[in-house]
């Protein structure tokens, strides 16, 4: 899969490395900004069973 990514991708390796490192990038600012709030409504850490 990686190997198929870095052939589809155009330029010199040093071009290919900033446009993988830019989609990396965005895809991690995807999950932080969206789909990690979204499931964390979703998960039981912040059920306690415990009360002070």
């Amino acid at each position: 899969m990686y190997a198929a990514l870095w052939r589809a991708l155009p330029g010199p390796a040093a071009v290919k490395a900033l446009i993988l490192l830019a989609l990396f990038a965005a895809a991690l600012w995807v999950c932080v900004e969206w789909v990690f709030p979204w499931l964390a409504n979703y998960m039981p850490f912040n059920d306690s069973t415990v009360h002070g």
